[in-house]
């Protein structure tokens, strides 16, 4: 398995996605969002470097996790170094969902001349898409922080060709 950078692991949250979930909060971020909840995960020399076989082992260890959630920074600066993660994530039966300040249509863009950003969207299950807006910030909608971004299935937008978004209720 891969190095990451990461600013900190939550080993049990119930905000960052459905269920139960370990979240990995990786260092580095371009997108600088005014009023983002994490701004010591900007600086791309922050951080700490850990192997992802130890992120897999807490993963591992919890049966009662209902998956992975990455979140940062941006994750898709380091989308190499997490597709292993994600994938044997995935072979525990366990989703993964990831945040990013992309829209998915930037991410599809950039997987053209990256196809690691496209590899790591087509194994992670959920995006949480679209940069934070302070302007939008909304409490009221599940797993996002304002209202222009997006929760999308990436499952099935892959094979229906088209963004499905998961309506929570």
């Amino acid at each position: 398995m891969a190095k990451l950078k990461v600013a900190g692991i939550t080993r049990e949250s119930v905000t960052d996605g459905p269920g139960l979930r370990l979240v990995v909060y990786t260092q580095g971020c371009p997108h600088r969002c005014d009023g983002c909840h994490n701004p010591e995960t900007w600086d791309v020399s922050g951080g700490y470097e850990l192997e992802s076989e130890l992120i897999f082992e807490q993963i591992k260890e919890n049966p009662l996790l209902a998956g992975l959630t990455i979140s940062g920074g941006e994750p898709f600066l380091q989308a190499k170094n997490l597709i292993d993660l994600v994938q044997k994530t995935s072979v525990l039966g366990k989703n993964t969902v990831i945040y990013t300040g992309y829209t998915f249509e930037e991410l599809m863009q950039i997987g053209q001349h990256q196809p690691e950003i496209l590899e790591l969207l087509k194994a992670a299950d959920y995006l949480v898409d679209g940069p934070f807006i302070k302007e939008l910030k909304t409490f009221t909608l599940p797993f996002r922080g304002s209202s222009n971004q997006r929760f999308i299935d990436l499952k099935k937008s892959f094979l229906q060709k088209q963004i499905v978004e998961v309506k929570w209720e």
